[in-house]
């Protein structure tokens, strides 16, 4: 069974199981030459196993809360109660008393204890589970000790602890309570230290908030604590707060709390001194464990005890640098409007295909920008072209330019230009307005060549052809004349923004002028779910079949019904052409529309609920007709002007400029998402082979794995699945973290920030990319498949793709946290004609689903009416 009792000093590393996470931490700590701890011992998992394995009551009630989801409030009450009253009833064995007993007589009877529980699923690396067990300070003799031995085991199943683990999935019936009985140390002062900064991640800030008697008082929010922070030795900021009461240890055992005096309330805690010298600890302490850790520590007669360490486990990872120079890194996410983090299959297929210079951080890419930033050349053209995609990203990179983060060196060289103006190739697009429908055959050949080749290729030869069909995409994704068309496109919105505005006082002019383009791959495809929605709407059974479907295999039996095969056959040709699509499909391991059908069904239900038929087509016109009504009205104002005629003819060729080409925007990615599903259809089927032979237990295993390991497996047939298990932990904990903007290689998080004045009080800033006023109930929706919306409805969400276009069409205004003026939603957004602010920082969280808001497209604000 293992030990009962064990001491601080007597523990080793493979003990987890027998005392928890924080006595395991406290056992090493005692072990670090010149870091004090307070004597102790552990009442190992064993002694509450011994109490409980015949208690028949406690078994059953576990197995009742096994069953339990966090929505089932009342009976996770209810039980967790009566849990709770067991363990306080129950008879502590003798062993366990006697054991407990004879320590004490070791450390001395006579002192106060601090009574701590120390789960099995706490302070671990990916899940803290702090503050969910009871600690008890200052306890005095044998019989105390005992009955708070119960109730911290009892606190094994307060109501909050028991949702936590439900909420991180752990199993109730695995995780089992030490308990720790510890010296207690009567402080002047306590606190806690990060050997990194819990607020913006940097690892070389030590942040330490102080304040005077326990750290009960600290943690437990009674009052509010100095904060100091230092760097490298230095003392690099202070905050001194006013603190009104400390929490001091009573003679005859428990603590209170006293109101301290009005000159102690405004003193600094600790002295310059002392904090150096404890920072100088906490170093040492995180040297030990190799991870920054989150210490607990006291002041008694001017020497440090440390109580607790534990790692920081909200972190954002650092990307692997291979020297200790500085680094900036800007996130892939946010260009690609896809911040949730990447499995590792997805990172590699990405990497695969780049060009640029990037860096994994967990489940996220960055691009090492440090080699543009070290010129002052390159680093005004990245500073730009950032200002442009997103304000947000350039705040956060000035930020970083400001504080001499990255040092400049004087090169001799000419610069770049920032856009593709190759006279031979603009002049080969303005003579032939049929390049964009070459280009699209072009990449369709090239896309139906693949499907015929990599059908009967398996094993090792499916991997050697799509490396072979990435340098062919690559070569398509960065064809310079493609590059080319859409450039010119986008140069040209620019120059009409710009020149509008200082010669008719118009803002934002190109956003009308851009309703309606052809050869919009994305927004046809919106249009075209509308026409879904035409074939089903005059089949009442099939509509009443589509609101209560739950089965994913629903095409199959559709054809069953009135309308029935008409349905199917509709909706099977929409796939055939965009069933590649998904939310965040730049991640090959996301599921694809064709593999989960029904993603699409509440869609076809709105467009059903809020359109009549044939809107699609009259959508298509109305925008049409308002771009060339806007084009007329500009062209005949500029004509009244001085050189009116010219500025009319320059106008109107930068206005075709536009219409025939920004189309051609959407259709690079589409080509790339067409050839993903192609790979990711045939690795699948490796994937099916690898069930089959034992090797996986999924195929959905395989996302976990990259592109050279997945290969290996296959080559090897053999896979050791730590790997998996240890990567699948790994994703859980990277989806509760927020991805950067701006990343530097001290950890250091920049999200960057609006300077905006004229704002309305309360307003939300972002950024104003597609013009006009709306107001409407805010849709606060982060996953395409809960969307339901009524008529006049504004879209708030995370991030949109490609994907999110067929939501379009039914909403009359669109928010988003990230984006910039030609990120692909954007450019949608304008060609439907929705207002739309985007970059709206934390903007799901701030909006309420439901409430009325007005978006102003044309200023960049939110307001909450």
């Amino acid at each position: 069974m293992g030990s009962l009792v064990i001491g601080f000093e007597e523990m080793d590393k493979t003990q987890l199981g027998l005392v928890g996470g924080k006595g395991l931490n406290l056992g090493e700590l005692s072990k670090i030459e010149g870091i004090h701890v307070p004597e102790g011992f552990c009442v190992t998992t064993v002694g509450f196993q011994k109490a409980i394995e015949q208690n028949e009551m406690y078994h059953a009630l576990l197995n009742q809360l096994e069953s339990l989801k966090t929505e089932d409030r009342e009976q996770i009450g209810e039980i967790s109660s009566k849990i709770r009253q067991i363990l306080m009833e129950v008879t502590i064995p003798v062993d366990v008393e006697k054991e407990v007993t004879y320590y004490l007589t070791q450390f001395g009877e006579e002192h106060a204890y601090a009574v701590r529980s120390s789960a099995t699923a706490e302070d671990l690396p990916h899940a803290s589970f702090a503050g969910q067990q009871d600690t008890y300070l200052n306890i005095l003799g044998v019989d105390a000790i005992l009955h708070h031995l119960k109730k911290c085991w009892a606190s094994l199943f307060t109501e909050r602890a028991v949702i936590y683990r439900i909420q991180n999935a752990f199993n109730h019936s695995q995780v089992y309570l030490s308990v720790i009985v510890q010296k207690m140390v009567f402080p002047q002062a306590s606190g806690i230290l990060f050997t990194a900064d819990p607020i913006t991640s940097n690892r070389k800030v030590l942040s330490i908030d102080a304040s005077f008697g326990l750290g009960e008082a600290l943690v437990s929010g009674l009052v509010s604590a100095d904060n100091y922070k230092v760097k490298e030795d230095t003392i690099v900021d202070k905050m001194i707060a006013t603190k009104k009461l400390a929490i001091y240890g009573r003679k005859e055992g428990g603590t209170e709390t006293r109101a301290l005096d009005s000159e102690q309330q405004q003193s600094q805690t600790l002295s310059a001194e002392q904090i150096l010298q404890l920072a100088r600890l906490g170093r040492q302490i995180e040297a030990y464990f190799g991870s920054p850790q989150d210490i607990e520590w006291c002041l008694v007669d001017n020497t440090f005890y440390i109580v607790q360490s534990r790692p920081i486990t909200t972190l954002f990872p650092i990307p692997e640098a291979n020297d200790e120079e500085n680094h900036v890194y800007v996130s892939v996410g946010h260009q690609q409007m896809m911040t949730d983090p990447i499995k590792p299959l997805g990172l590699a297929f990405h990497l695969l295909i780049t060009p640029a210079p990037m860096r994994k951080a967990g489940g996220w890419l960055f691009v090492d920008v440090t080699p543009m930033l070290a010129s002052p050349i390159t680093r005004n053209i990245l500073v730009n072209n950032m200002g442009q995609h997103d304000p947000l990203m350039k705040d956060a990179l000035m930020a970083i330019i400001e504080r001499d983060f990255i040092e400049t060196k004087p090169v001799a060289q000419k610069a770049p230009s920032a856009n593709i103006n190759n006279t031979d190739v603009l002049t080969q697009i303005e003579n032939n307005p049929t390049i964009v429908s070459d280009l699209i055959k072009k990449s369709q050949t090239s896309i139906e060549e693949l499907k015929q080749n990599i059908q009967s290729k398996s094993g090792t030869d499916l991997f050697d052809i799509i490396l072979e069909d990435i340098q062919e995409l690559r070569k398509i994704l960065f064809d310079p004349q493609s590059t080319a068309v859409f450039m010119t496109a986008i140069n040209a919105t620019h120059w009409i923004n710009e020149k509008m505005n200082e010669w008719l006082g118009e803002t934002n002019a190109a956003d009308i002028l851009s309703q309606s383009v052809p050869n919009n791959i994305t927004s046809e495809m919106g249009l075209a779910l509308m026409d879904v929605a035409d074939v089903i709407r005059p089949y009442q059974q099939v509509i009443e079949y589509l609101q209560n479907v739950k089965d994913e295999n629903f095409l199959e039996k559709i054809v069953k019904l009135h309308g029935g095969q008409e349905a199917h056959d509709a909706i099977i040709a929409f796939l055939n052409k965009y069933g590649m699509r998904c939310s965040g499909e730049i991640d090959i391991t996301k599921t694809r529309w064709s593999e989960k059908p029904i993603t699409l069904v509440p869609m076809i239900l709105s467009n059903i609920k809020n359109f009549e038929h044939g809107a699609g087509k009259l959508k298509f016109e109305q925008g049409k007709q308002e771009a060339l009504k806007k084009e007329q009205e500009l062209l005949d104002r500029l004509k009244q002007l001085p050189d009116g005629e010219e500025k009319a003819n320059e106008t109107k060729r930068m206005i075709d400029r536009i219409r025939n080409f920004i189309g051609y925007r959407e259709y690079p990615k589409y080509g790339y998402i067409n050839r993903y599903f192609v790979y990711k259809q045939a690795l699948l089927k490796e994937a099916e082979r690898l069930v089959h032979a034992g090797v996986l237990l999924e195929k959905e295993d395989i996302y976990y794995l990259t592109f050279e390991e997945l290969r290996d497996v296959v080559q090897t047939n053999e896979l050791d699945y730590a790997i998996i298990t240890k990567r699948k932990d790994d994703y859980k904990g990277y989806e509760k973290l927020t991805p950067p903007r701006v990343l530097t290689s001290e950890g250091e998080r920049l999200f960057g920030k609006y300077e905006r004045e004229n704002l309305p009080a309360e307003a939300l800033a972002g950024l104003a990319v597609s013009t006009g006023v709306i107001e409407g109930r805010a849709r606060v929706i982060l996953n395409m498949e809960d969307a339901n919306f009524e008529d006049g409805d504004i879209l708030v969400t995370a991030f949109t793709d490609p994907s999110w276009t067929p939501l379009f069409v039914s909403v009359k205004g669109l928010v988003t946290e990230v984006g910039g003026l030609m990120t692909h939603g954007v450019v949608i957004a304008r060609e439907y004609g929705l207002p739309a602010v985007v970059g709206v920082e934390n903007a799901t969280k701030l909006i309420q689903d439901g409430q009325r808001i007005r978006v102003n497209g044309t200023e960049g604000y939110i307001e909450i009416l």
